[in-house]
């Protein structure tokens, strides 16, 4: 092989290595038919109260006046709740697992769902505090869904949805979406627990991440998107990018070795 077509293959090696294939960068992709394709629905859990989750509580009656000491903290109007007035109107579960309640005093809540939170809470108003007649009506939700998300995508940091369910594909898309250089086949999320924390893994590439255990978040998972390697050999992140990086190396080079010439 002679030296041009040897510089040659060299050129191009290096300029197909060094750019993102596209297939790296699509979602969900399918090699089977997209009929065949199952969802298994055991990757939903329902989330379990943990210390420093903020409550929404919101009490019921047909006399509203029988509950206002209930809702005072509460009653503001729901498409003025942010992040902050929940902070401070909210329930938060203490170190012992425990929210204050007006009158009712301490409930613990840690282990439990919002639906069992709601159930406790309304069992506790009737057998102590109302009778059957006076029609109490309980809501109880998180006061948002917390997520913190880092690495290779458009708006890192701690981001909260008002809303019951979130999966991955969401809260990456209410980052921004992963940059170019992430990567979408690696992406780990850290669950906490009472008794620790585990990591996981998902291909968010291949269709079968939405049968990932961590496809759909809990409250308070951590995501992290790593980059690629090719923003670590820094050559760029398309083809046109990757060219202009090797002719001014190449550039670079020659002028070095003319001056050493001269």
């Amino acid at each position: 092989m002679n030296k041009p077509k040897l510089f040659l293959f060299v050129f191009l090696s290096i300029l197909m290595v060094s750019c993102v294939p596209t297939k790296d960068l699509i979602y969900l992709q399918n090699n089977k038919d997209a009929s065949t394709v199952s969802v298994t629905p055991s990757n939903n859990k329902p989330y379990r109260l943990q210390t420093n989750d903020i409550l929404s509580i919101t009490i019921k009656a047909i006399d509203p006046k029988l509950v206002e000491i209930f809702n005072s903290t509460n009653s503001m109007n729901a498409s003025s709740v942010t992040e902050q007035s929940s902070y401070f109107s909210g329930y938060t579960v203490d170190d012992h697992g425990n929210i204050r309640l007006p009158i009712i005093g301490e409930l613990n809540v840690l282990g439990f769902t919002v639906e069992e939170v709601r159930t406790k809470l309304e069992s506790v108003l009737a057998e102590k505090y109302f009778k059957p007649e006076a029609g109490i009506f309980v809501i109880v939700k998180l006061a948002g869904f917390r997520y913190t998300i880092n690495g290779e995508v458009s708006g890192t940091g701690t981001k909260v949805l008002y809303q019951d369910r979130v999966n991955i594909m969401e809260a990456i898309a209410n980052a921004g979406d992963i940059t170019v250089t992430g990567d979408r086949k690696d992406v780990k999320v850290i669950r906490r627990y009472p008794q620790g924390s585990e990591t996981f893994s998902i291909d968010l590439t291949s269709s079968d991440a939405v049968n990932s255990p961590c496809f759909y978040l809990q409250p308070n998972d951590y995501i992290y998107v790593k980059p690629l390697k090719q923003k670590t050999w820094g050559t760029g992140k398309t083809g046109i990018e990757s060219l202009s990086t090797i002719i001014t190396i190449l550039s670079l080079a020659t002028t070095t070795f003319l001056l050493l010439k001269n």
